[in-house]
């Protein structure tokens, strides 16, 4: 098996590193694994395309690359460079330092690599892992996606439903924010959305007297709807949700034809 990983936190960040462990163990002695990451940290960049501009993509190692772009830019860095137009068995995306659950998802370039993928007829699953208290206490923040990382992937391979349709169905992965041992197990789950949790801009004046805004998020341990993703994964599971990129509202389609009759 020939994989593909990226993330959104850049070439060097630690859960790229876990992510390359699974992929390993995936791809088994005769596989292989191949990094195509960007350059510098993409967080927060959704599916955004590198369209009008280029990118410079550098190979750092043996199947290792570092491209100046977005996650999904990776992924067609990847497809299109790397691979000269040929197509990985599988894309991984993560391990991403924090959760991609609620209204995170849209904002996700760790979601974006995956969906891009998935766009190109590649089978994809994004993984995150959910920080908080009890994983700022262990020396590796990452321990439960290292420990669980490789069944999850391996039972979406021989279960997953992985349907042929022009929105392909790619599947998004979040490890609970406990340590492997805490970890109670796996629930399927829909996109939760947590209420009165926004991003929104602090400002700032630099010496200069120039306004400058950071953005800022609201808080991440507030529960979603009881049985979605961030519910689930605050109950100690790992929440497996599958998704597509097509963003009709499929259930207001009906009653607006009528409406608009």
């Amino acid at each position: 098996m020939r994989i593909l990983i990226t993330n959104d936190d850049g070439i060097n960040a630690p859960g790229l590193e876990v992510l390359h462990e699974i992929a390993t163990e995936i791809a088994g002695p005769s596989g292989e694994v191949w990094t195509v990451a960007p350059a510098f940290e993409q967080s927060g960049v959704g599916h955004c395309i590198s369209y009008t501009h280029p990118m410079m993509i550098a190979k750092l190692g043996p199947r290792r690359y570092a491209a100046e772009g977005s996650p999904a830019d990776c992924v067609l860095a990847g497809i299109y460079d790397v691979f000269q137009g040929g197509r990985p068995d599988l894309v991984l995306s993560g391990v991403n330092r924090g959760n991609n659950a609620g209204e995170n998802v849209l904002y996700s370039g760790t979601i974006g690599g995956a969906m891009e993928a998935a766009l190109q007829g590649v089978p994809a699953i994004a993984l995150s892992q959910f920080m908080g208290p009890a994983t700022n206490e262990l020396e590796d923040p990452f321990e439960a996606a290292r420990a669980h990382g490789t069944k999850v992937v391996r039972d979406l391979l021989d279960k997953g439903l992985w349907d042929p349709h022009d929105y392909r169905v790619f599947y998004n992965v979040n490890f609970p924010p406990v340590g492997a041992a805490g970890v109670k197990g796996t629930r399927i789950a829909a996109q939760g959305y947590r209420r009165e949790t926004f991003f929104g801009v602090e400002p700032h004046i630099s010496p200069s007297g120039r306004k400058f805004l950071w953005i800022t998020g609201g808080p991440q341990h507030e529960p979603t709807a009881p049985g979605t993703d961030v519910a689930v994964n605050l109950e100690g599971y790992i929440a497996i949700t599958p998704m597509r990129a097509d963003l009709t509202a499929h259930d207001r389609l009906a009653e607006l034809e009528a409406r608009m009759a």
